[in-house]
């Protein structure tokens, strides 16, 4: 018995595979592995090879990123066919914001090979839509979309995306068993079962239809108190004439009208008058719909799983370029998918953080020296402006006589 369970844990680590690794590590032969969209024409942007202006490994952290503002961004490449029917798959890629992205999207598509790759764009039918999307700060989200039977549907869940300028690790794993998890930086943040998290399949049950709430059916908390009346002096107006108001003495009353004083709030008036509440005796509290089991429901297996799938792309658009995406995998390993994140993210985040860090201590330094150096210049021009308009000796008394003598010859 230990020898089969062996046999058929060896099987099941043999037959994991990955079907897509692609970290960006040599040169520029990337670009003859993805296929740029031409759907776009002049709007579409251009991918270029970079590690950005501050990473933690300057060759594992190389990645593509979008360089031109407010441009659509397509690109996709090929893999072998997989399907996902009786095993894991697993989707996974590094993205990094590093211009602070204000509008934009930074999530990958899975696709059937049915895709024309070089006219790929935002109606082409799609698989899986996974990733960060970030529009303004009320509008961040994770997106996890998949399509059954022809459409679209995205979770009912929020999960909130990293909207920071340093690279995170996203990751999607969808089981046989009809369950998901969503990883970000190899931390679970969401996960549930597709039938329940998205609206695939008609609610299990509905309304009866023949069901009615009973005529008699009271479902009043509270009521008037029949025996509460009404105070015989609560009628009074809102509004009355203001006692302090007296007629102008220059009012003319055939040329200016009957003259009438202004109107103030009534201090008596007491508004609408109710009767108070009391528990209500008949009160059978309240009343729930009787359901019965949806005619048009049926669970279906088939939800999330594909029989084919071989190309994943990046189908975007971005207002402010800048955003790097690396370490792209597809794999039906959920241990070599951690694993990998391990070694292409959690190595090389810190020192990220770090060189950042340095730069912005840096800069700050550089700031403050030139605003001293700024300062200092300024002060000597004062100093010279000063030397500039310094005011002549008062003459002395004696001086004052001689001028005094000099005028008299």
């Amino acid at each position: 018995m230990k020898a089969l369970t062996l046999l058929i844990a060896l099987i099941g680590v043999v037959a994991a595979e990955v079907f897509l690794d692609e970290r960006f590590s040599d040169g520029d032969a990337w670009e003859k592995r993805w296929i740029q969209s031409t759907n776009k024409g002049e709007t579409a942007g251009k991918f270029v090879l970079t590690h950005g202006k501050f990473y933690g490994d300057a060759e594992k952290d190389l990645g593509i990123q979008t360089s031109q503002d407010a441009r659509f961004y397509g690109l996709s490449t090929k893999f072998k066919p997989l399907s996902n029917k009786d095993k894991p798959l697993v989707l996974q890629f590094t993205v990094k914001h590093e211009q602070n992205i204000d509008c934009g999207g930074g999530y990958v598509k899975l696709f059937d090979c049915s895709l024309q790759q070089d006219d790929m764009h935002g109606d082409s039918p799609y698989l899986i839509m996974f990733g960060p999307d970030i529009c303004g700060p009320s509008n961040k989200k994770v997106h996890v979309i998949f399509n059954y039977k022809g459409k679209n549907h995205l979770i009912k869940k929020e999960i909130r995306p990293k909207d920071d300028v340093y690279t995170h690790l996203y990751t999607l794993i969808v089981k046989p068993d009809q369950t998901y998890e969503v990883l970000i930086d190899n931390e679970k943040v969401e996960s549930g079962d597709l039938e329940s998290d998205w609206d695939f399949l008609p609610a299990k049950t509905i309304k009866d239809p023949a069901a009615k709430k009973p005529e008699d059916w009271d479902d009043r908390a509270k009521i008037d108190d029949p025996e509460d009346t009404k105070p015989a002096d609560w009628d009074v107006p809102e509004h009355i004439a203001d006692p302090e108001a007296k007629k102008p003495e220059d009012w003319d009353d055939e040329m200016d009208g009957e003259w009438e004083p202004a109107m103030i709030d009534n201090p008596a008036f007491k508004g609408e008058w109710k009767p108070k509440q009391i528990d209500n005796p008949a009160y059978k509290g309240v009343w729930v719909h009787p359901e019965i089991d949806n005619p048009e429901y049926a669970p279906d297996a088939s939800i999330g799983k594909y029989d084919e799938s071989c190309i994943i792309g990046f189908d975007l658009w971005q207002v402010k370029s800048g955003t790097i995406f690396d370490n792209v995998l597809v794999t039906d390993d959920i241990e070599e998918a951690k694993k990998i994140g391990d070694e292409l993210w959690t190595a090389t985040s810190k020192a990220e953080k770090k060189m950042k860090e340095a730069q912005e201590e840096e800069d700050r330094k550089k700031l403050e020296e030139e605003a001293k150096s700024k300062k200092e210049d300024n002060e000597d021009d004062d100093d010279e402006d000063e030397d500039d308009a310094e005011p002549s000796k008062p003459a002395t008394p004696a001086e004052d006589a001689d001028s005094a003598d000099h005028d008299e010859l």
